[in-house]
């Protein structure tokens, strides 16, 4: 059996795939004439909503358009990221559209694809070499989820940031909250810690901090998966009073917004479907010899409250 053959079965076995794929030949692909035929979706972590809801809008634009789709699961691990990327590399894909996990360490497997003709399309967070990345504008995100904090909690009191991993969306939601906290010296950070952008790591970080600080008000959370874990840390713990905002706006989240009892308030909204079809298009531009005007396109997020909740219409 080829190594190329290897590579690709390797690949299905440990990720997710939209159906049978057939390696090319040979590595390379980069558009064969212009056209888009084979893409391959990389996520850091499908058991995430809103990376669920990329994988799901990426398959019905498949279906539509009649183009090859595999999609892969990152697991949140760049050496598994890597190693997708050579098998993309060696099934001859047209473009890659990656949702990294490290937006610093994947530029090694950035290269090699584009080494090898194949454009490489950041969704959702950055990545280094990346031709063009399409994402929320993070920083904005960040800002509209702690002012709402920070208004909900009458700009005073004490609060917990929950970061995440080490990518830009995680790490611009920070510097956006931060600019707000900059503009209300009254909110006091007491702790701080960086998850792994998941409902577990929410939970047992803010249960750490929760103990170590007994007069929280509130928690600012870089999504909404580590916002839910938070808002079950403080229930565990017994405690009342306590304003959590987070990013996404996940189904899971509104269910969180529209229960009177959840201390969950707000989150700024994304759009992750319309987000990886964007990135699709942009990437399409790319292989047909068109250069985006921007290299980064942001999109708007909105901020969703227990007051506004009946007007979103969610993912």
């Amino acid at each position: 059996m080829s190594s190329a053959l290897l590579l690709a079965g390797a690949l299905v076995m440990t990720g997710c795939s939209n159906g049978d794929q057939t390696p090319a030949a040979g590595g390379g692909g980069g558009g064969g004439g212009g056209e888009v035929e084979k893409v391959g979706l990389m996520l850091q972590d499908i058991s995430n909503p809103f990376f669920a809801s990329m994988q799901a809008s990426m398959e019905a634009a498949a279906e539509a358009d009649g183009f090859e789709l595999n999609v892969q699961d990152g697991r949140q691990d760049l050496g598994t990221q890597n190693d997708q990327i050579d098998a993309f590399i060696q099934q001859g894909m047209d473009l890659i559209l990656l949702n990294a996990v490290d937006s610093d360490g994947i530029a090694s497997g950035v290269a090699r694809a584009q080494a090898a003709g194949i454009p490489v399309v950041a969704v959702d967070v950055d990545a280094a070499g990346a031709q063009a990345a399409v994402t929320t504008d993070n920083v904005k995100a960040g800002e509209l989820a702690c002012q709402a904090l920070v208004d909900k909690m009458g700009g005073a009191g004490n609060i917990l940031v929950v970061e995440g991993t080490p990518t830009t969306a995680p790490q611009d939601r920070v510097k956006g909250c931060e600019g707000v906290l900059a503009e209300n010296p009254d909110i006091k950070v007491l702790a701080r810690q960086a998850g792994k952008n998941d409902r577990d790591s929410g939970l047992t970080l803010t249960t750490d901090m929760l103990t170590a600080n007994s007069d929280v008000q509130g928690i600012f959370a870089i999504n909404d998966p580590e916002a839910l874990g938070a808002s079950l840390a403080v229930q565990q713990a017994g405690r009342t009073g306590v304003v959590i905002t987070g990013v996404d706006g996940s189904p899971e989240a509104v269910k969180a917004l529209q229960d009177p009892a959840s201390d969950f308030w707000a989150s700024a909204a994304q759009d992750p479907g319309g987000m990886a079809v964007k990135a699709l298009e942009v990437g399409r531009e790319i292989v047909a010899g068109n250069a985006p005007t921007e290299r980064v396109t942001l999109l708007d997020p909105t901020i969703v409250t227990k007051d506004s909740v009946s007007d979103y219409k969610g993912w």
